[in-house]
């Protein structure tokens, strides 16, 4: 499979919001970039992540309104982040022990260099599929 690295470079560039922002902010740039979460940066330090699923719990059935609320009110601030050494297997595992469906991608200063989905890491694992059965086919009959 291909490196972490690789995963996040062939990605457009990551979305972020500011914990000041309004919710209906934050759901206009999902919306907009037909995302599912984004990265909630302060001063350009990763303080959390917006999703959908943040929304759905914490304003829609709340009766909060998206207009008058901060992201910072109801985003994932206990996150889980990956660096480029981990593999797509480990994400993976992480995703799937956490419960979460995103996974910022930190470098060795603590930067944010994107953010990985559990869409992401499925094709990733389809394509090393796919290619290990041509691979396997190929050497059959041949």
């Amino acid at each position: 499979m291909r490196p972490l690295k690789q995963l996040i470079e062939g990605k457009p560039s990551t979305v972020t919001v500011g914990p000041d922002d309004s919710v209906f902010t934050a759901l206009n740039l999902l919306a907009q970039f037909d995302i599912g979460a984004l990265l909630v940066l302060d001063q350009g330090r990763l303080v959390g992540i917006f999703s959908e699923r943040d929304y759905a719990r914490k304003i829609i059935l709340k009766g909060k309104a998206s207009k008058d609320t901060p992201v910072r009110e109801i985003m994932s601030d206990r996150l889980s982040c990956v660096t480029l050494n981990q593999t797509v297997e480990e994400c993976m595992a992480l995703m799937t022990d956490k419960h979460i469906r995103h996974l910022p991608v930190i470098g060795a200063n603590q930067e944010v260099l994107g953010i990985i989905s559990i869409g992401d890491l499925v094709k990733e694992t389809i394509s090393h599929q796919k290619f290990t059965i041509e691979q396997l086919v190929s050497y059959i009959q041949n």
